[in-house]
Parts: structure tokens; sequence; C-alpha cells
């Protein structure tokens, strides 16, 4: 199990907690600290060393670099990296070993994954042939891969480290002709967040990791420009159709909704300023009452007093002499 961390203690207890609780616990934990800075995530990662588990320390170097350096420190056959920051399913391992241990030809198999944090949507691809995984990434970065197909093509590409390494990784290996597969289950996690490199990657003002991408494949790409073409035109549609389901159900559920909850909030507003004058009415009353209170507990006092009861033989001789 190879976790770098960058900066990412607030989560990677989830994320190591979340491969404790796999259904196959023949598995090893290695975390390389990518050069953490904050003070949060340092103290996070001595906690788990202190715990037992294995942290490597290097400069900051980026993703791609922190997996291999954690590649090339652990024993297994199989090799499963996953970010500080993101969980497993619990049955993660099992399914995965499941295709890998039946199905020799395959090199590497993914999953369906779940996003939460920010956003919250499925992602449910079901190829990862070459003209799929060149029109887009469809094998997590938390798949299982067999350590020969990893080292045959050199692990990651550490000049990549601003974004889609991965999906250059998995490319790599299938234009070496290692096949994959993907289990048609939400197994993996995936937080969304203001950091996320999904979101990032797009925004920087150096080159896009995308380009490097095209340009590090651009035969491949070439040779299945159509097929990658006829995948995003489908994409497209999809997209379009969901903006369209969108808009639909805003006319039809939506408006309808929030035109009653602007009645009913005028209604409230009728009421509340029909009520206010007696609200105002019942505020004097209960300050009136509170006085007439305080003057009773006032008069009792006086009554119960030395003064008023040494004083009462001269108030009965005045209520006489004046008829009172």
């Amino acid at each position: 199990m190879l976790v770098p961390c960058f900066d990412d203690g607030a989560w990677i207890g989830e994320a190591l907690a979340s491969v404790r609780a796999q259904t196959v616990q023949d598995f090893e934990i290695l975390v390389v600290d990518d050069g953490s800075t904050e003070s949060g995530t340092l103290s996070a990662l001595a906690a788990i060393e202190a715990g037992g588990t294995t942290v490597l320390r290097t400069p900051n170097r980026g993703l791609p670099a922190a997996r291999n350096h954690a590649a090339r420190h652990v024993s297994g056959a199989i090799l499963c990296a996953l970010d500080a920051d993101d969980r497993l399913a619990p049955t993660w391992f099992e399914r995965g070993l499941e295709v890998l241990e039946s199905r020799p030809d395959v090199a590497f198999v993914s999953h369906w994954l779940e996003t939460f944090g920010d956003e919250h949507w499925t992602w449910t691809p079901s190829s990862c042939d070459l003209p799929a995984l060149l029109a887009r990434n469809t094998v997590n970065g938390a798949a299982l891969v067999r350590r020969t197909a990893f080292d045959a093509i050199g692990g990651y590409d550490e000049s990549m480290r601003h974004g889609c390494e991965d999906w250059d990784f998995w490319l790599r290996l299938v234009e070496r002709g290692f096949a994959g597969a993907i289990v048609p289950e939400v197994l993996f996690f995936y937080r969304r967040r203001a950091g996320s490199m999904s979101r990032t990657m797009t925004t920087s003002e150096r080159a896009l990791p995308i380009e490097q991408l095209v340009s590090r494949h651009e035969a491949e790409y070439r040779a299945h420009l159509m097929d990658v073409l006829a995948a995003k035109e489908l994409e497209s549609i999809a997209l379009e159709r969901e903006v369209h389901d969108v808009a639909r159900n805003d006319l039809t559920v939506l408006a309808p909704a929030l035109a009653r909850a602007r009645e009913e909030r005028a209604a409230l507003a009728a009421k509340v300023e029909h009520l206010t004058p007696l609200a105002a009415a019942l505020e004097d009353r209960r300050v009136l009452a509170a006085r007439l209170a305080e003057s009773e507990r006032q008069v009792a006092d006086l009554h119960a007093s030395w003064s008023w009861r040494i004083t009462a033989p001269l108030r009965r001789i005045y209520s006489l002499v004046s008829g009172r």
C-alpha cells in the first residue's frame, strides 16, 4: 500500500483506517511524507509512525516521485497507491485480487468510484482498453497493479508532478501490451475539495497536464483519433442531456416549489405584521405585571419588618383618632 502525503494530515487518518478495515488483511502500508510543512500534518505523521506504520520522508518532489519512492521500499507483488485524502471500500482488495488471481492476463484492475466532500456523484467506466483510455482516464489511481507490470514501464513519470501522472501510467501500460479490467462496483471514495489536483491542474499558469499527456502519446492519439472524437461526442451528448434534465427539473419541480415557498413566506410576513401590535401589548402587560409583583413583594417585606411591627400601636391610635 503506497500512501503519499503532502500536508494532508487532516485526512490521512481516514485513509489509513480504510486500508486497515479491508476484508483481506495481507498487506503492507508505507507512507511517504513528500516534504510536508504544515504543523498538523507533521504531528499526524509522527503519531502514525509511533503507532508502528513506516513513514519515509523526502523533499517535496510531487506525487509520482513519492509513489515511486514507496514502491521501491515495499516487497509485495501487487501494488496499490492511495492518496492521503481518499478512502477505500472495505472489500476493494478482496474484489480486485479475485480478478487478478482468476485472470493471469490482467495486469491491473480498477473499479467504480464515488465522490464525497464538496461534490457527490459516481463514476462508472466500463472499459480501459486503449481507445477508451485515450478519451478519458477510466482507471482510478488506487487500482491494483502487478509489480512486474509496474517495473516493466519504470513506474510513474516523475516529470508529470502537476497532474495526469496516473492517466499517463495506465496509458503506458496498455501501450506496452498490458491488459486491465474494471470491477463494476463502487469500491473507492474520492474526496472533492478546493485543493484537489483534478481542480488545481486546470487553473495553473504552466502548461496544462492534459497538454503534456497528449504530447507524450501523440502517435496513439493520431492512430485512434476517430475513436476518441466519437467518445467525446457521446460524452458531450450525455452532458447535454443531463443539463436538459436539470433544466426540466427546475421548471417542473424547483420553480413551483420556489413559488410556493415565496407565497408561504409572504403569508408568514403578513401574520407577523398583524401580530406585532398584539406582541407589543403583551410585552407591556408583562412589564406591568412584573412591576406589580415587585411592589407587592416590597409591601410584604415592609409588613414583615421590625419597624412595621414596632409602630403598629401608633398606626392603630392614628386610625382611631382620624376615623380611618
